[in-house]
């Protein structure tokens, strides 16, 4: 007998490969931003700026791959880079206004995807597929010592 967490694991591979993309196996025709600033400026979002050392502690990232995510941001014009407002020495980024309108508007189309593959699902099996979605992600962020904040 194979151990439900088996198909936990094949079915989350398959969700990890269709997340961001459409059918055709691409980016989705309505994308606006890449994956990475997506992430980036959601976390920054409801966390407020952040410096290039919180981010790497966030994402458990070196920081020298949180500089190339975020001079990328910066030249997209998503990203400005401000001083630390509680007066500290590091820098922080936080987003522009455009970042601010690009990120609704990938999130919107993300939606848009999400009701429309889930168009005949009752509105409390979505609830519930959500509190399993959270719950999941809760246990990795505690295992890994990096609760992601929710708005």
């Amino acid at each position: 007998m194979v151990r439900p967490t088996y198909e936990v694991e094949y079915e989350q591979m398959l969700l990890s490969r269709y997340t961001f993309m459409n059918q055709m196996g691409g980016r989705r025709k309505d994308s606006v931003m890449e994956r990475s600033a997506y992430i980036l400026l959601s976390r920054i979002r409801v966390q407020g700026p952040m410096s290039i050392g919180e981010l790497s502690d966030a994402f458990g990232l070196d920081a020298s791959t949180l500089n190339r995510q975020t001079a990328a941001a910066m030249r997209a014009g998503l990203v400005d880079r401000i001083p630390d407002p509680a007066g500290g020495m590091a820098r922080k980024f936080r987003i522009s206004e455009k970042g601010a309108r690009l990120l609704d508007e990938e999130r919107e189309g993300m939606v848009r995807g999400l009701d429309e593959v889930m168009s005949d699902w009752p509105t409390e099996d979505i609830a519930a597929f959500a509190a399993y979605l959270k719950r999941f992600n809760s246990g990795i962020e505690r295992i890994a010592g990096r609760p992601w904040p929710r708005p």
